[in-house]
């Protein structure tokens, strides 16, 4: 089997350059100017402390700590460049920074929200006082317990950052769900499908966690399992260390496949057009070997007894992201109103095709946003920032008889940690109305 690992290029100097200074540009001059801004609420909360060396020791950890991570991130991309999903000193400084980053961004929040306050009182005493009263500032002064309040926020975050990169992308949960379908052959009432998203085999680092969530998959019995793209960051050879591992998971009735957006090389380049095919090629041999039938814009019938199930995958049809499936040509032979079941990995082809189509489609089952891998799920209440990206971006979504399951992704890439939206293995159970 041709090893397509060493055909990896890192992009030119020139080109790198070009990109990579104005990014580093802006990100030094971002975090300083908040940086400095935060600076001031540390100085306020800092204040009462008499002993002079530990003030200086003090406030020079906070300019070390965050500017200087910065500064380091910085240096590092200028000469290793960016390289999205190979996992490293980069991605490992970039997942520092975005902790860091994140919890000064909440502590300066803060402080705007007080300063904000105090420009509003400024303005108030202004029309208020007359000139012959003005003897004091017109400006309240900060207060010291916003600044430590802002602090204590700040780091309850620090700390939830640094747990999900260490503990959090690895802390795998279950979501079980009972659909019911008027339609649904009576054979099926009461069968499970099993389903994760986004395994990132090349982000991996500990083969003894992942398979716990392998594990619980296996444990679930399913009756189908399938799993809906990306199985790489960018190259075939990085799901070869775990082929094994995911090859334990069976079920009676298949385990199916399809590809996502990284599946595809499109995020790394290569020599040659043949170079990037062949990586394609490779991967789809690996989904073999771990005995996935991946479906590329075709379908399969599931049989049970004398009724059936129609079974569909697609390439990735992504907006923004490409858009290579072909929906119709998955749907040749089958019968407008039958029972069907689509992997598609991109959620917004619900939106934008699959919820529109003549064709009914029962239940879509898609990935791709991982939920952004941070937010806050609660019974009641759940909050992403890619919420501003995908109108359905976890768990649910029924619109005109149609339903959309979107996985929270088994794996993760770019920031190595999960924060609130943990890494899922779904259990869909199909019951008759």
């Amino acid at each position: 089997m041709t090893n397509i690992a060493p055909y990896y290029q890192p992009i030119s100097e020139m080109n790198r350059s070009n990109r990579i200074i104005p990014i580093i540009l802006f990100l030094i001059t971002v975090t300083f100017l908040m940086d400095w801004y935060s600076y001031q609420g540390i100085k306020i909360a800092s204040a009462g402390i008499n002993n002079t060396v530990l003030l200086s020791l003090l406030r020079f950890s906070y300019w070390f700590l965050f500017f200087g991570f910065t500064f380091l991130l910085s240096v590092r991309i200028y000469f290793a460049g960016i390289s999205p999903g190979k996992p490293g000193i980069t991605e490992s400084l970039f997942s520092i920074f975005i902790t860091l980053f994140i919890s000064n961004f909440v502590f300066t929040a803060i402080l705007f929200t007080e300063d904000i306050f105090r420009i509003l009182v400024y303005l108030w005493n202004g029309i208020t006082t007359h000139s012959g009263d003005r003897s004091g500032s017109l400006m309240p002064p900060r207060q010291e317990w916003v600044s430590k309040g802002g602090i204590m926020i700040a780091g309850f975050c620090l700390l939830s950052f640094l747990y999900g990169i260490t503990k959090g992308k690895h802390r795998y949960k279950l979501h079980k769900h009972t659909l019911y379908f008027n339609d649904l052959p009576p054979a099926f009432d009461g069968f499970t499908i099993a389903q994760i998203s986004d395994i990132h085999s090349g982000s991996f680092k500990n083969s003894r966690e992942v398979q716990k969530g392998i594990d619980m998959v296996k444990a679930q019995q399913p009756d189908l399992f399938v799993f809906t793209g990306d199985l790489v960051n960018n190259i075939a050879s990085e799901i070869e260390p775990y082929i094994k591992q995911f090859n334990q998971i069976k079920a009676p009735y298949g385990q199916f496949s399809i590809l996502g957006n990284h599946d595809y090389g499109d995020y790394t380049q290569w020599p040659s057009q043949l170079h990037k095919e062949q990586n394609l090629e490779q991967l789809k041999q690996h989904h073999r070997s771990m005995e996935y039938r991946l479906l590329l814009d075709e379908h399969v019938t599931i049989q049970k007894g004398d009724e059936k199930i129609t079974l569909l995958g697609v390439n990735n049809w992504g907006k923004g992201f490409g858009e290579r499936g072909d929906l119709n040509k998955a749907l040749q032979n089958t019968t407008e109103n039958g029972f069907k079941i689509l992997l598609s990995h991109d959620p917004s082809h619900w939106d934008e095709v699959i919820k529109k189509h003549p064709s009914l489609i029962h239940l879509t089952l898609s990935g791709h946003t991982h939920g952004m891998q941070v937010g806050i799920e609660l019974p009641f209440f759940k909050w992403s920032p890619v919420k501003w990206r995908y109108a359905n971006w976890s768990g649910l979504a029924i619109e005109n008889g149609r339903n959309l399951y979107v996985n929270r992704g088994f794996g993760f890439i770019g920031f190595l940690g999960r924060v609130g939206i943990w890494p899922e293995v779904t259990l869909i159970e199909l019951k008759k109305k």
